[in-house]
């Protein structure tokens, strides 16, 4: 299949002004999200991001070390304030919808064709997602992104010199998650299956594996420093989500989730143009590799998400090429079927996924339908019902005291949000937090959150109710369900030591 057009052919004046129009479309996301993100509170997952952003190191139980590292750099620029801790992921997702629209301009497309790519690169949920949150999945999926770009790059003008860029987002992406390796395997075995295998024989490959490697390396010795852990991290992880369900309706989230429904056609059209087109035949495989082994594996869903923004610029390319052939009615027609379905999807997703609003209808909808919003809510109340549990204790007690924390979540809140009451650091055994262990001088007495009476009872000596883990907004997510009550303690049944190796939790 023929592409349309090479940017070579092109007057510099036009892609002016169509990479404005494309800056003009990511500055457009980055805005609604700028305005909403400030809504609710932080999420669960933001909460252990921020506790190990204080605690830097070269890699973490959950994640490697690189989200970390720029929560840290948020944190010292805006402190906790939720707007500029969720900047940096902002700024990924609206760069990967801009690269998105360029990846269309170098396979030929026009102004059509990336508008259209970077429109349904941004307003899909999983992307729209994104912007809302701090999560590592944010930047991976600009790392990837990037990486098909590069690779666009390289198969189009054939230099080798692209596999230098090819390893460094790469490398980068490798010290985000550890997910990318499958993308790498789409890559590998790409070049293997085409004609592009000649870079296997190419100084320019190796010094781009190279170059990810390094970057890769401090992750890695670190890795080999604790045996792995993350590797049994991930083998639960699996596990768990596999026995709960959330690996079912794999393929119906490639469409419900990875991307807005009405570009399915688009990327579908994409998907067979690259199988057709030989020079970038690889991209094809690039995309088919990861979905399988993530199929067959087990995998989530929304796994193969960055995937689809180069599928989605092939796809809106051979659209734009074929339209251009067509009466002015025709095209008229299938325009606006597209961008009105397109729209409504978007507009649909978008009042489940963005924090639009903080009262009425609307806000009531997102946070039923959206289970991640919920889990923003609460933090505040759990910090201060703990503080006045620590205050309804006598003063011999509150010398002694410790809090002893179930999950990250409840880490993160004690440790971020629990100094403005005068909190204690958490005591917690989940992921890298069970690495720092426990208080050298261990406390007497513990405030217990996230254990269900049993658990506390079994732990914990002369344990007594103290309160109930609510919030304000009297809604129901995972701390109020699962785990509302809050104990009072003694220390644990065993020796700390020796508890603390039954301890260690992953999630």
């Amino acid at each position: 299949m023929a592409i349309a057009e090479t940017e070579a052919s092109r007057e510099p004046a036009q892609n002016r002004a169509e990479t404005r129009l494309l800056l003009s479309i990511a500055a457009a996301i980055a805005l609604i999200h700028l305005l909403t993100n400030s809504r609710y509170g932080f999420h669960r997952d933001e909460l252990q991001f921020l506790s190990d952003a204080r605690h830097l190191d070269w890699g973490f139980v959950a994640y490697p070390p690189l989200t970390a590292f720029l929560e840290r750099i948020s944190l010292s620029i805006f402190g906790l304030s939720l707007v500029g801790l969720r900047l940096f992921s902002v700024l990924a997702q609206s760069a990967a919808i801009v690269v998105a629209g360029l990846m269309a301009r170098e396979l030929g497309g026009k102004r059509l064709a990336q508008v259209s790519a970077a429109l349904a690169s941004a307003l899909a949920p999983l992307p729209l997602f994104e912007g809302t949150e701090f999560q590592y999945t944010t930047f991976e999926f600009l790392w990837s992104v990037l990486t098909a770009y590069f690779v666009i790059r390289l198969l189009k003008s054939e230099n080798p010199r692209w596999w230098l860029a090819i390893g460094v987002t790469l490398g980068l992406g490798l010290e985000t998650k550890y997910a990318v390796c499958f993308f790498i395997a789409g890559i590998l075995l790409g070049l293997l299956l085409t004609k592009s295998r000649n870079y296997f024989l190419n100084a320019w490959f190796w010094a781009g594996v190279a170059v990810a490697l390094l970057i890769f390396l401090p992750n890695f010795l670190w890795l080999l420093h604790d045996n792995f852990i993350s590797y049994q991290f991930l083998q639960h992880i699996h596990a768990r989500d596999v026995g709960e369900g959330r690996a079912e309706h794999f393929f119906r989230d490639q469409f419900r989730i990875c991307t807005n429904v009405f570009a399915a056609p688009v990327w579908i059209l994409g998907l067979i143009a690259y199988f057709r087109h030989q020079r970038y035949r690889m991209l094809a495989w690039m995309y088919i590799v990861p979905l399988l082994m993530f199929w067959v594996g087990g995998g989530r869903g929304y796994y193969t998400a960055a995937t689809y923004p180069m599928l989605l610029a092939m796809g809106a390319t051979v659209i734009e090429s074929w339209l251009e052939k067509r009466l002015q009615l025709w095209r008229r027609i299938v325009l606006t079927v597209y961008f009105t379905g397109f729209a409504v999807c978007a507009l649909y997703f978008g009042a489940i996924i963005l924090p639009i609003a903080s009262s009425g209808p609307l806000r009531d909808f997102a946070l039923k339908n959206n289970g991640d919003l919920r889990e923003e809510i609460g933090w505040n109340d759990l910090v201060h019902t703990v503080a006045g549990i620590r205050d309804s204790l006598p003063q011999a007690q509150q010398q002694s005291l410790g809090i002893i924390v179930g999950n990250y979540g409840e880490q993160g809140a004690i440790e971020i949000l629990g100094p403005a009451a005068h909190l204690p650091a958490p005591i917690s055994g989940t992921n890298s937090a069970w690495l720092r262990s426990f208080p050298t001088n261990p406390p007497s007495t513990l405030i217990v959150i996230g254990f269900s009476t049993d658990q506390a009872d079994r732990a914990f000596s002369s344990c007594r109710l103290a309160g109930q883990n609510k919030n304000s907004e009297d809604l129901q997510n995972e701390e109020s369900i699962d785990h509302p009550n809050i104990f009072v303690c003694g220390p644990p049944r065993l020796p700390w030591p020796e508890f603390w190796k039954t301890f260690q939790r992953f999630g």
